[in-house]
């Protein structure tokens, strides 16, 4: 961990029914988000590797999971090694994907320059294939919304980043146009190739587009999206497992979830939680729907954090502020946040009461869990017990809250676990 992990000031001093909000929003996050988000990114490296191999066919459901939980497997291993492992895979995954989108953009843009536009002309591309429906529209615009959705994924990094006052803004500053600009002519040189019923029929669009483009270097196509759905896979298992790590150093989730490897430095115990999380969702068949259950949820949230920001810089605008940026911006959020809610739950009021029903169920988990002080002390004592063997199997400890001498508390985060002073658990500096 680059910094020395700290409990936040606004954490401290928030009233309890604003920390059962954030429980709600980290609950709906640990039930559903993330490990639906992986599992489908993990199925669809799945789907795009053994596709070749089943031509004319869909290839088999057991055989997509098998595969999507060996990927999973694979890289928690990866990230419980090594914090630099992880972000080494990361960056080299990510430049074999912008490589792959380049060379779909690059082979559009020829053919457009052959005349093989069709269907980007203002009288085709406008063409209603049903009735337009505003609720519909919003609706595409919040499922749609699931290709961008790491573009929060940042914030829960800010600990193990140089310098984030200045590196976190650079880097959203350059990766969400980028992400944007990538995302949007790769779509358009789909188009140029295929029109919108076979987009729609394909299970797997950049194979179609290989196909019908690349001719026998076909193959290229398959392995590019693989790559970059295994460098997905990593990117949301180190991001999510941060999330999770969090949530318990704030003592919303277990507190074994907060414990870091003595020597690595890597939250094993968070990314084992996220790992088997999405095993579990794998053995499901109905995640799109989920998707859609949780999506509304996710923005319902996205929106009041936003609005949440707008009323603090209001209320409180002395407030020390160190990465700062214009009130326009989070408006015009907000506008279009309001676009997308209101008309979503009016075209899908069913699916976005499911998804509030499945927020609603970490009410009671709250209570119980959080709010609840004073529990018999039977239960106290069996969960220090799983805590402790927890700490031993993992062979994790707490990160060190403060720094004093290096060398004394590295030796102490090195030494055996023990429950000196009453049970309080050991310490790492890393």
């Amino acid at each position: 961990m680059g910094t020395v992990v700290k409990l936040s000031a606004a954490m401290v001093l928030c009233p309890k029914s604003t920390k059962s909000s954030w429980f709600l929003r980290l609950w709906i996050a640990v039930l559903v988000i993330y490990p639906t988000n992986q599992a489908v990114i993990a199925l669809t490296f799945s789907n795009y590797v053994l596709q070749p191999l089943f031509p004319t066919c869909f290839p088999p459901e057991n055989g997509l999971r098998l595969l999507a939980g060996v990927c999973l497997l694979l890289l928690t291993w990866v990230n419980c090694s090594s914090v630099r492992w992880a972000t080494r895979v990361q960056d080299i995954f990510t430049a074999g994907k912008l490589l792959a989108l380049a060379l779909i953009i690059i082979m559009g843009i020829v053919q457009i320059c052959k005349g093989e536009y069709y269907w980007l002309e203002p009288v085709n591309a406008f063409e209603p294939f049903q009735e337009y429906d505003v609720g519909l529209i919003a609706l595409a615009f919040l499922q749609g919304s699931f290709a961008y959705g790491g573009w929060n994924f940042l914030n829960y990094v800010t600990e193990e980043l140089v310098d984030p006052y200045v590196n976190l803004p650079r880097a959203i500053f350059i990766s969400i146009p980028l992400v944007t600009f990538v995302y949007v002519f790769a779509n358009i040189a789909y188009v140029t190739a295929m029109s919108p019923q076979e987009l729609l029929a394909s299970n797997a669009v950049a194979v179609t587009f290989g196909e019908k483009l690349l001719g026998v270097m076909a193959w290229i196509m398959p392995i590019s999206v693989a790559l970059s759905t295994f460098g997905g896979v990593n990117g949301s298992l180190f991001t999510s497992s941060r999330l999770f790590f969090a949530g318990a150093r704030e003592g919303h989730l277990p507190s074994l979830l907060a414990m870091i490897h003595m020597k690595r430095c890597t939250p094993i115990p968070a990314l084992l939680f996220t790992c088997i999380s999405t095993l579990l969702m794998l053995c499901t068949s109905d995640m799109y729907t989920l998707i859609n259950y949780v999506g509304f949820i996710n923005y319902l949230f996205y929106g009041v954090t936003v609005a949440g920001q707008i009323v603090l810089r209001i209320k409180q605008p002395n407030m020390h502020r160190p990465i700062k940026i214009s009130l326009i911006w989070p408006v015009i959020y907000l506008l279009f946040w309001a676009f997308l809610l209101i008309f979503s739950l009016y075209s899908e009021p069913v699916v976005c009461g499911i998804g509030l029903a499945i927020m609603l169920t970490g009410v009671p988990v709250y209570f119980l869990g959080v709010y609840w002080d004073n529990k018999p002390q039977c239960f106290d004592v069996f969960v220090d017990k799983m805590t402790y063997v927890g700490q031993k199997f993992c062979m994790v400890v707490y990160p060190a809250e403060d720094r004093g001498s290096e060398g004394e508390e590295m030796n102490e985060a090195r030494s055996p676990l023990s429950k000196e002073d009453g049970g309080a658990p050991k310490s790492a500096d890393c």
